[in-house]
């Protein structure tokens, strides 16, 4: 229970943290949740913020090319986990120097994260969790160490590498066919709400990266409680009348039953672009 537990916060220290906050800006946070989510990825353990965050907006900007870091049209493999065994397309670094970064670094917390990143991760990734089973209710060692150590961050990179590899891969493209990223619910049961990627490459300023509300998505419950008690704000929506045009202009047509006939007319006449 204990390393499912630490699973998950992990797991928001990239879905909250990493990602939603300081990757898209979806949200803003006060300084002890930010802190808190410092704390959270360094259980995962998956990078600095500022390096993940580099990482990831590569991805974004430069979706199914060369320059982007976990390219799908590699195979699965590749995207999934080869792009951390192999040294890096050439494309990635020469168009990366684009990127606009300087919003990361603006942030204490997030270079606070990446000069002690090391000894941050070391402690919550590994030595906290391992110590709490055997001080606490008398864990065995070599138990605690590969389960709520290994096994622990095992699973949790697994989890985001599933986001990469599975939600570009399988299932529906109702917001925009033309793109790899898919719906996959499984993906989203896993990864807390980051499975729905068809919606998030369309509309990635959402904070909570799907229209289906809680669906699947613990994420958008975990910022929506920390904006309940003051500590996130200013969250960003696509608004409903885009999402609803976009699945007229450019999807595969997996969530047109939602609209009426008529609506779809009046969208359709619309002169949104794809």
């Amino acid at each position: 229970m204990e390393a499912f537990i630490c699973a998950s916060c992990g797991e928001l220290g990239i879905t909250a943290g990493s990602h939603r906050l300081w990757c898209h800006r979806s949200y803003k946070a006060k300084w002890p949740l930010r802190a808190l989510l410092c704390c959270f990825a360094s259980i995962a353990a998956q990078n600095d913020i500022y390096e993940w965050c580099r990482d990831h907006r590569a991805h974004h900007k430069f979706t199914d090319t060369d320059a982007d870091p976990h390219n799908i049209k590699r195979g699965f493999f590749f995207a999934h986990i080869g792009w951390l065994m192999c040294k890096k397309h050439p494309d990635v670094a020469k168009r990366g120097k684009s990127l606009y970064l300087g919003d990361l670094w603006a942030d204490p917390i997030v270079r606070f994260h990446r000069r002690l990143y090391v000894p941050m991760s070391l402690f919550f990734c590994y030595i906290l969790p391992i110590t709490i089973p055997v001080w606490y209710w008398g864990e065995s060692k070599w138990n605690s160490f590969f389960i709520a150590g290994v096994l622990k961050y095992c699973y949790n990179l697994n989890i985001t590498f599933l986001v990469n590899s599975a939600a570009h891969t399988f299932g529906s493209q109702p917001y925009n066919k033309y793109i790899m990223p898919r719906e996959n619910a499984f993906v989203s049961f896993l990864a807390h709400g980051e499975g729905w990627h068809n919606y998030h490459h369309v509309f990635p300023w959402d904070y909570s990266t799907s229209e289906l509300g809680y669906t699947l998505n613990f994420t958008k419950a975990f910022i929506d409680f920390m904006a309940w008690i003051g500590q996130a704000y200013d969250l960003k929506s696509a608004h409903p009348q885009m999402v609803k045009s976009r699945k007229v202009m450019t999807g595969d047509g997996s969530r047109m039953k939602q609209l009426g006939e008529k609506e779809q007319l009046f969208l359709c006449s619309q002169s949104y672009a794809p």
